[in-house]
């Protein structure tokens, strides 16, 4: 990467203009500032303690040292603290060359480093909704990034297939399915057990009229129900193992699991291993008991075992309740030790929203505190909701979008505004329903995606699918565009670098931001945040496009820079795909 030769490079000359030396850690470089000239800048204020001199001297004799010897700066100029670099066209020149020649670009060696991201985490009495699908997109988008940063990653999912709401959806179905299946209703398998969720707090509020002494809070008051004492005697039913609940409670879930499925298909999911609560709510008891005995968890006088985290700036969490019975936290300390013994993982991602902040505040604190070394890899990737401007999605229940829905949606107007727009002549149905399904889906990656995680999101499907806009399918055009361009041109030699003119402002532009690849891809692993490299492909994109419309590339005035510009354009196109290969996206090479 250009930056890391230029700190090599600045360290280099440094130590000879100034007989002293330094380290890179201290050698800031940024991308200069639209408003001046050059490449690249060095923030010359942290080495003038080394110079034994001011600002301004430092930078200039640092700039001529480096123009001088370099043999890769052109020129610079000096503004009070900062040394602006421009690089030769050759420096540049050389990297495309470099990049066209490695079909590797972009992806970096094994580093062989286990990461395990867990993500998805649905409830098995509900289809999946918006919530979801930012989880999902978020979750595979980073996981697809680590990969090409080097990392050993292991995706997985855990299915909260267990409790009170589970059964809610079984007791509904027992009272007044009439042994209806998903088959003799025609209905995806998670909707069909949603719906009789629903249908149990429908009939609960329906008996809760005749019940006098409610409160007005549905949330206590349904405990006053029949329905609710059923699906309580269902769940001890079903903890004890009595074999017709534990029956029905498997056909019902896999309904559920068989929808998932198909939604995981759709949305181009996927995970090398499932974990399902069912397995794991009883194995928290035993990691509570090494807390006791090693004396960093204890007792309280109601029975109720207690992490003291004052001292952390959080209060006193229960792990344990004081009937013996787990939570939440209980199981996942269980899981995520069950993890480090199954896949040995340095670093253990969380992909859940950010109301379960304290929660993963919770975990690793007592974990640390467990001794377990690995606890320090835990890293919660929390995000922010996603909400809808027309409220159009609604689930049913009300409340929020199911990710169906949203959906088949958004390609019900990709196929629309594709269709309006004409970029399906000469394409046969079954090419035109692939082109729909991947410039909707797109356009719902895209526009998830690039908004940084910790950001709510407003998501307006009429907006996302634009050819024109901070898109998906304005980059998947440019990809597109680019290779009709590289099929017109056909077979191309390399350019010949002496050949060339000095490089065009577009040129020069295009292939800096070509250049900046592999950076983003680093800056989104340490950020964990793929809306780095999603901007950045916009912005290479749109750079192209800024190129294709002021330089011509077939008709190039001559060979060698027709050479160049078709160069560029592979370059381009072949980013372009990488980085919406991060980001779970397809690019068309027509439409």
């Amino acid at each position: 990467m250009t930056e890391q030769l230029l700190k090599q490079q600045t360290v280099a000359v440094f130590q000879e203009v100034f007989d002293a030396a330094i380290s890179p850690e201290v050698v800031t470089i940024n991308v200069t500032k639209k408003e001046h000239t050059g490449d690249f800048t060095i923030v010359v204020f942290p080495l003038i303690k080394f110079s034994k001199q001011n600002p301004e001297q430092t930078a200039e004799a640092l700039g001529s040292a480096l123009q001088a010897r370099s043999g890769m700066v052109e020129s610079y100029n000096v503004i009070k603290g900062f040394l602006n670099l421009k690089l030769n066209d050759s420096y540049w020149l050389q990297q495309l060359q470099q990049m066209a020649a490695n079909k590797q670009y972009g992806i970096f060696a094994p580093n062989h480093r286990k990461v395990l991201l867990e993500y998805c985490g649905p409830n098995t009495n509900k289809p999946l909704h918006i919530g979801h699908v930012r989880n999902m997109l978020l979750g595979f988008s980073m996981s697809e990034i680590m990969k090409a940063g080097g990392y050993d990653v292991t995706k997985v999912n855990i299915y909260n297939d267990r409790g009170i709401a589970i059964c809610k959806s079984m007791v509904a179905y027992l009272r007044y399915g009439n042994h209806a299946t998903t088959e003799s209703t025609g209905l995806k398998g998670d909707h069909f057990v949603g719906d009789w969720y629903v249908r149990w707090n429908t009939e609960a509020k329906q008996e809760l009229e005749s019940i006098a002494d409610k409160k007005g809070d549905f949330d206590e008051d349904q405990k006053l129900t029949s329905l609710f004492k059923e699906a309580q005697d269902m769940l001890l039913k079903w903890e004890a193992g009595d074999e017709a609940t534990v029956a029905l409670w498997n056909k019902m879930n896999s309904w559920v699991y068989k929808g998932f499925q198909e939604t995981f298909k759709l949305i181009g999911v996927d995970f090398q291993k499932d974990y399902f609560e069912s397995d794991t709510y009883k194995l928290g008891k035993n990691i509570v008991e090494e807390g006791l005995q090693k004396g960093v968890f204890k007792k309280r006088a109601d029975g109720a075992v207690v992490v003291d985290l004052t001292a952390d700036g959080l209060d006193e969490k229960v792990l344990l309740r004081s009937d013996g019975t787990s939570i939440y936290i209980t199981q996942d300390l269980a899981t995520a030790d069950l993890r480090h013994q199954e896949f040995g993982m340095e670093k253990m991602i969380y992909v859940v929203a950010n109301e379960q902040d304290y929660h993963f505040k919770v975990l690793k604190l007592a974990l640390q505190k467990l001794g377990k070394q690995w606890a320090d890899g835990i890293f919660h990737l929390s995000y922010a909701l996603v909400e809808s401007p027309t409220g159009r999605f609604k689930s049913r229940e009300g409340k929020t979008a199911d990710a169906d829905d949203l959906i088949a949606e958004v390609l019900r107007i990709a196929e629309a505004r594709t269709q309006e727009l004409g970029k399906i002549e000469g394409f046969s149905e079954a090419e035109a329903r692939a082109l729909y399904r991947t410039i909707g889906l797109g356009a719902l990656k895209y526009f998830v995606l690039r908004v940084n995680p910790y950001k709510k999101i407003i998501f307006n499907p009429e907006e996302s699918i634009d050819f024109h806009g901070h898109t998906g399918p304005f980059i998947q055009y440019t990809h597109a565009r680019i290779c009709a361009i590289l099929r017109r041109a056909g077979e191309c030699p390399a350019p010949d670098i002496a050949a060339l003119p000095a490089l065009a402002q577009e040129e020069r532009e295009l292939l800096i931001q070509l250049c900046e690849y592999e950076k983003v891809i680093l800056s989104a692993i340490e950020k964990y945040d793929p809306s780095e490299v999603a901007n950045y492909v916009y912005n290479l994109a749109r750079l192209y496009n800024k190129f294709y419309h002021e330089q011509p590339i077939l008709t190039a005035p001559d060979e060698a820079l027709r050479h160049l510009r078709v160069a560029l354009s592979s370059a381009t196109g072949s980013i372009i795909a990488k980085a919406m290969h991060l980001l779970g996206i397809d690019v068309p090479e027509k439409m």
